[in-house]
């Protein structure tokens, strides 16, 4: 069938589209009907009851499969890699979740987990939605503050951690971090438990902390608890234009249906397959494609702890689809964009057999045309793009590979995918024609396995989301549609970056800049990069009668930033200026700055305060590089 047809038949009968998808799902109480328009935002599935664990675990083995490969683990840096069984995994996370209900984690409960790239991550997720808790990944990476916030928020009654996370060449000290952001949270656990890494040992904390293998030992393990289809399955925090996260709730139901129908329709994967997503489990792509689709589809998945390039170099990538005969692979381009930097002619590729590879997917970020071009020249393979969030969980708009490849145009994700009526509107919330520039909106109801609301914040959810534009979901992203239907995605419309497939907020960063006691104000701009997308840049008005030297202050915010987001960020570059360019009601011009750093053409605006200002912040900018040549 092709894909005019299976969307044209979700178009015309969405419930019968659904209701059908969701016959590939194993049911404890079958829904009686897919959409249910209660919430904010409506609902899917919502009467029948279900555990996502017995499906991307159980009902595997019980199918005759518990011998397959569920989980790859290939880690370049402690040069290891292990295989585990969907028996081994189930017999993992039963007992674990036995453990975990033996300290009276139940269902609603909520569980933070704050692990590195290792099996037992998506184990204490899968331990989680086995007894209906409620679980919040937060990335390792990110620094004991905004740990704290996320602690606050969700109030845990238990935290999973590991000792450590590796990074190429240094251990990342996880239990302090967790130690500093518990100490920080108003909200305590009940307790924590530390899965302890051969590289460092972490103290554990008498009557709060308890070792992983050793609170195991002894327990009955736990049985799958079904779960109403609007339970929420998880709570994962994205970058909130107030620097304040939001915590987007993941409905269980809705999310086993649309995850399993993805496998297969969007990736071309089946059962026995094997998939890999080179992300991380800290955010959406590790939630759909590290851990939860790959398993309800009953696929291999590969948890990889390493970098593109670096572990130990740039032909990493293709060891590990060669060595374990991967499929589908999704990364990010600027993962691309690194590999090419290293290995311009591909010399890497051509050491290893890709013969199991059909196909890469992109998303995290902008595909540009010439990385998708280099890739496509180097693997002759589809290198395919496609656009999502993480409200959405799962392909907005893709190419369909498993259902019908299209012609791929450079620059474009390609076209809606079922369940996404996606629409360009001009400010005043009127459809624009082919070829115009508008606000990306998505017509109401969202698909199943979307967000129907934010953690504890239904009137910010609105708010982001729905009343700018009534009946639609705001996306935050400006671009439009051509005479084929397919949309190009041209910028951001908010102040959210995406720095190497990140999400961060800048209004984040300034709060970090603007609590340096010599600061006065500041602006922090996302300017275009080749590597990254996007990197930020800070600039500083400081007060008068600093003693401080500006270099110094600069080095003293990036250290801030880095303390209290996370290298993450990955922001390095500031610079002192004597003001910055304002509306004469007050407001920065940061996208006039943008344009500036980004070596764009723009007009002064007519409302500037003083239009000599962007002659200064030109200089800033090209102090530091910019536009990059």
């Amino acid at each position: 069938m092709a894909y005019q047809d299976v969307y044209a038949g979700w178009k015309s009968d969405p419930e019968g589209f659904w209701m059908g998808a969701a016959e590939k799902i194993d049911w404890d109480r079958a829904p009686s009907r897919a959409y249910f328009d209660q919430g904010p935002a409506g609902e899917w599935f919502a009467d029948g009851m279900v555990n996502t664990c017995w499906n991307a675990v159980d009902r595997h083995v019980e199918a005759g499969r518990g011998d397959q490969l569920a989980i790859i683990h290939d880690s370049p840096i402690t040069h290891s890699y292990r295989g585990i069984t969907y028996r081994e995994l189930r017999d993992r996370v039963a007992s674990l979740a036995g453990a975990l209900r033996a300290k009276g984690i139940e269902k609603g409960d909520r569980v933070i987990i704050y692990m590195p790239m290792v099996p037992e991550a998506l184990e204490a997720m899968l331990a989680c939605a086995r007894l209906g808790a409620i679980h919040s990944v937060v990335f390792g990476g990110f620094a004991a503050h905004e740990l704290a916030v996320r602690i606050d928020d969700a109030t845990p009654k238990a935290i999973i951690a590991a000792s450590c996370g590796l990074e190429p060449g240094r251990v990342v000290h996880y239990k302090p971090l967790l130690d500093a952001a518990v100490d920080q949270a108003r909200h305590k656990p009940d307790f924590c438990v530390i899965f302890q890494r051969e590289q460092e040992v972490a103290e554990l904390i008498p009557g709060r902390d308890y070792n992983w293998h050793g609170f195991q030992y002894g327990i009955e393990p736990a049985d799958c608890v079904p779960v109403e289809g609007n339970h929420p399955a998880y709570v994962l925090y994205t970058s909130g234009t107030t620097g304040q996260p939001k915590g987007v709730i993941r409905h269980t139901a809705g999310h086993l249906v649309a995850l399993n129908w993805t496998m297969k329709n969007i990736y071309g994967i089946d059962a026995g397959d094997v998939f890999w997503a080179a992300s991380d489990v800290g955010w959406v792509v590790g939630h759909s494609y590290i851990c939860y689709g790959p398993l309800i589809a009953g696929a291999t998945t590969i948890v990889f702890e390493g970098k593109p390039v670096g572990t130990p170099d740039a032909g990493t990538f293709w060891r590990v689809i060669q060595n374990h005969r991967v499929k589908s692979f999704f990364t990010a381009p600027t993962a691309i964009r690194a590999v090419k930097r290293e290995d311009p002619n591909g010399e890497l590729i051509r050491d290893y057999n890709l013969s199991s590879l059909q196909a890469v997917f992109l998303a995290g970020e902008r595909a540009d045309p010439d990385t998708i071009q280099w890739l496509e020249d180097q693997l002759n393979l589809p290198v395919i793009d496609h656009w999502w969030q993480t409200e959405t969980g799962w392909g907005i708009v893709a190419n369909p590979f498993g259902i019908e490849p299209m012609p791929v145009k450079k620059g474009s994700p390609s076209v809606p995918m079922p369940g996404y009526d996606v629409q360009i509107l001009d400010e005043a919330g009127q459809p624009v024609g082919p070829d115009t520039l508008g606000a990306i909106a998505l017509r109401l109801p969202l698909p199943p396995g979307t967000l129907p609301s934010l953690w504890n914040a239904e009137d910010r959810f609105r708010k982001s989301y729905l009343d700018h534009f009534p009946g639609y979901y705001e996306t935050g992203d400006a671009g439009y549609v051509d005479k084929d239907g397919y949309l190009y995605i041209m910028a951001r419309t908010d102040d959210v970056i995406n720095v190497a497939g990140h999400r961060l907020s800048t209004g984040a960063m300034e709060e970090v800049l603007a609590g340096h006691p010599a600061v006065a104000e500041c602006a922090v701009i996302g300017v275009a990069d080749s590597l990254k997308g996007q990197m930020p840049v800070g600039f500083l008005c400081l007060k008068k009668g600093t003693a401080t030297p500006d270099e110094q202050v600069v080095r003293e915010v990036v250290k801030r930033v880095r303390d209290q987001i996370g290298p993450v960020a990955a922001f390095k570059l500031a610079c002192v200026v004597d003001r910055l360019p304002k509306t004469r009601s007050g407001k920065i011009l940061r996208a006039t700055m943008v344009k500036i750093a980004d070596g764009e053409a723009f007009k002064t605006p007519a409302t500037i305060d003083d239009p000599v200002i962007l002659d200064e912040i030109t200089t800033a900018l090209q102090g530091l590089g910019y536009p990059q040549r």
